[in-house]
């Protein structure tokens, strides 16, 4: 498990192949509850290619020295993140 913010990943490999391949990762909040946006791909193992870009939001608890996965969200698709970011934009709006 991870101690610091920076050690945080979703890589993720099964005998030996990294099987979700971290491509990018923005931390949206830190303290005992982190919570970190994750670019990433998954490796399909019919093909041994990687997916297109996938993305999801985690947060973490601190606890005992060590951050805990504590919930997740995945966005589905492009077009899914597209409507999350445009409606994001319009409710921010001045």
């Amino acid at each position: 498990m991870a101690s610091e913010i920076d050690e945080i990943t979703v890589n993720y490999e099964e005998d030996g192949v990294l099987v979700v391949k971290e491509l990018d990762k923005e931390v949206l909040s830190k303290g005992a509850w982190t919570t970190i946006l994750f670019r990433y791909q998954d490796l399909d193992k019919r093909t041994n290619e990687y997916s297109a870009d996938r993305y999801v939001i985690r947060r973490y608890q601190k606890k005992d020295g060590a951050y805990q996965s504590k919930s997740k969200f995945k966005i589905s698709s492009a077009e899914q993140a597209a409507k999350i970011v445009t409606t994001l934009q319009k409710w921010l709006a001045p």
